[in-house]
């Protein structure tokens, strides 16, 4: 709740108290500081929902938990009513480190414990007038870089949402980098699911109320997995079908690249089709498949489009779960048929899937030493690695090559006209070798 927004009609302090001796107390501080203690009211954090449904909020909240039944809940309710940029003190009578945390995670600025001493309570309120007086960091020498990264699966189960959390908890772990993972899949994402963690009501919110995005409902909308990595994700009713223009994903994507530095969409197919303005701000494409007949066909449909509709994104090219033995396709028939180089291969592990079930962990988390998950992490650094040109640099082990040319076929990824995708395959390599016994037909 902590977003630097700024009204010339915004009263600079109030608070909503629930007993004499806070009251007390807090009156004091406010008067040395400057304000009036008119603007310390007896009621708590209800009482403050229901003034500030009808009034400005002021630029720095106090509000006393200790009647609130449900605090989270009610902090939810508070952050409805309350203008961007209102800097929020909590007070209460819990001494519990999961309820501080949850309330910092929501948005509060600070938690303050009962009984309350004037130098606690000058000393939080002299940090939330800093916080709030702070310039906002938007010149454009001093802004962040920023890559944004989608995943997008070319058949459903070819593995696309492992490979996007996987990369995320790797920007975010292994690099330190702050990280979003923004879960597309609204009714059937596994975003949330896969860090072992509840996908929250975030993602519907944003979607009810496109108006309502901004920093700080990006702060208490968005699910922690570690210090560095937040997942917005849904887990809608089926029974509930999206009802959306799209322009609410659009409007998170650009909170995205203002609380963040890396950016990681899991992209349905479905929501390519649907939202294609998705990818207009998107640096790189991963596309995800398998190497097989349909694999084949849907990854020639869709370089095609990313090569019409997303020119300025690198596209990537992922096959996954590829066997070591023969395989539906082989990679250079494979190669043949969608007229550009596979970037990486992961191989299949279903052990190594099975571990990370297990453990609740991603894929390249719970497997640090498998082949697997070596790809996964060069990979990751290629993509880190994107340059301001938007180039990406394929990294191969501890060295670094340059990318394969997405332009070097001749029909920008899409096939020849009046080629059959089934002429494009040998099968006679595909096929298991023998004599055919006389008289067999050919």
């Amino acid at each position: 709740m902590s977003a630097t927004w700024k009204n010339a009609n915004r009263d600079m302090f109030a608070s909503f108290m629930c007993d004499d001796a806070s009251l007390d107390v807090l009156r004091p501080v406010t008067v040395d500081m400057g304000w009036q203690p008119e603007k310390c009211n007896k009621g708590g954090l209800r009482n403050a929902i229901q003034s500030l449904s009808i009034a400005a909020s002021p630029a720095i909240l106090m509000v006393d938990l200790s009647e609130s039944g449900d605090p989270l809940s009610d902090i939810n309710a508070l952050a409805e009513v309350c203008e961007p940029g209102t800097v929020v003190i909590a007070v209460g009578q819990v001494n519990d480190v999961r309820l501080y945390r949850d309330l910092l995670a929501s948005g509060i600025q600070d938690y303050l414990l009962k009984p309350l001493t004037p130098g606690q309570v000058r000393d939080a309120l002299v940090q939330a007038q800093a916080i709030f007086a702070a310039p906002k960091s938007s010149d454009g020498s001093t802004a962040k870089r920023h890559v944004s990264t989608a995943v997008v699966g070319t058949r459903g189960g070819v593995g696309a949402s492992t490979v996007a959390t996987s990369l995320a908890w790797l920007f975010s772990s292994d690099h330190h980098l702050p990280t979003a993972l923004l879960d597309l899949d609204v009714h059937f994402g596994t975003g949330a699911l896969t860090l072992d963690l509840e996908p929250g009501r975030g993602l519907t919110d944003a979607i009810d109320n496109p108006s309502r995005i901004d920093g700080l409902f990006i702060e208490r909308a968005m699910i922690r997995a570690n210090d560095n990595l937040a997942i917005l994700s849904a887990e809608a009713p089926i029974s509930a079908p999206l009802m959306t223009d799209g322009s609410a994903f659009v409007q998170l994507e650009e909170e995205f690249r203002h609380a963040f530095e890396m950016t990681m969409i899991d992209l349905p197919r479905n929501m390519l089709i649907n939202f294609p303005h998705l990818l207009a701000d998107v640096n790189v494409v991963v596309v995800v498949t398998e190497l097989t007949l349909a694999g084949a066909r849907d990854a020639i449909r869709l370089l095609s489009w990313l090569k019409t509709n997303a020119k300025h994104a690198e596209t990537i090219v992922l096959a996954n779960k590829v066997h070591s033995g023969v395989g539906e396709i082989s990679r250079s028939d494979f190669e043949a048929s969608i007229e550009r180089k596979i970037n990486y291969v992961v191989p299949y592990d279903i052990k190594a899937a099975a571990n990370a079930a297990k453990l609740g962990q991603t894929f390249v988390a719970a497997n640090r030493a498998s082949k697997a998950g070596a790809a996964l992490r060069d990979l990751g650094s290629a993509i880190i690695a994107t340059g301001t040109d938007g180039e990406v640099v394929e990294v191969k082990g501890k060295g670094k090559v340059k990318a394969a040319d997405k332009n070097s076929d001749k029909n920008g990824g899409a096939p020849a006209a009046k080629t059959s995708l089934l002429g494009k395959f040998d099968f006679k390599k595909i096929l298991p070798s023998g004599k055919a016994k006389a008289g067999t037909p050919a």
